[in-house]
């Protein structure tokens, strides 16, 4: 008689959260870049960085500030470009693309503390609420994404609220 073989793996399988997950992770990556775009380029400029400098008590605000609004932007672009990647969740369960999601909102989720509490204040100052609402969307939005995605990893096991699959 011949041994039997071990049950060997299949790949993941989709649960009923599997596609609700996907769904809710593209809406908040497309909304995330969309926040991210408005912060970067809309609300924050020169002056906004300028000002925040001066609060923050600087040596030389005026010629630090369009350094640093450049390096700003570039960050910003990245999780634009970051955040829009998440939006192939709709088409996708890739574990890469999973990891990615994950990746760019828990960081982005540090905004908060990453920028100084200074830029708070000179956005709210001048644009009142409005202003602070694309970043305190993409940050906070970004922590409860990220735990929405670990809570399913942890619970299923494998990326995107899946099942593995054994074959008999």
């Amino acid at each position: 008689m011949h041994a039997r073989k071990p049950a060997k793996a299949l790949g993941p399988t989709p649960t009923s959260a599997t596609r609700t997950l996907q769904v809710v992770t593209a809406v908040c990556s497309l909304l995330f870049a969309l926040g991210s775009a408005l912060h970067g380029f809309a609300v924050i400029d020169t002056s906004v960085i300028e000002e925040m400098m001066r609060r923050a008590g600087g040596a030389d605000p005026a010629g630090d500030a369009p350094g640093f609004t450049t390096g700003f932007r570039i960050v910003g672009t990245v999780y634009v470009v970051g955040n829009a990647l998440g939006v192939l969740a709709l088409w996708s369960r890739s574990q890469v693309l999973y990891w990615w999601v994950l990746a760019v909102n828990v960081t982005q989720g540090l905004g908060w503390v990453m920028i100084p509490s200074e830029m708070w204040t000179v956005v709210s100052d001048r644009y009142g609420a409005w202003g602070v609402l694309p970043s305190a969307v993409t940050d906070g939005g970004a922590v409860v994404l990220s735990v929405v995605l670990l809570v399913a990893l942890v619970r299923f096991r494998t990326p995107w609220a899946q099942r593995r699959a054994v074959r008999p």
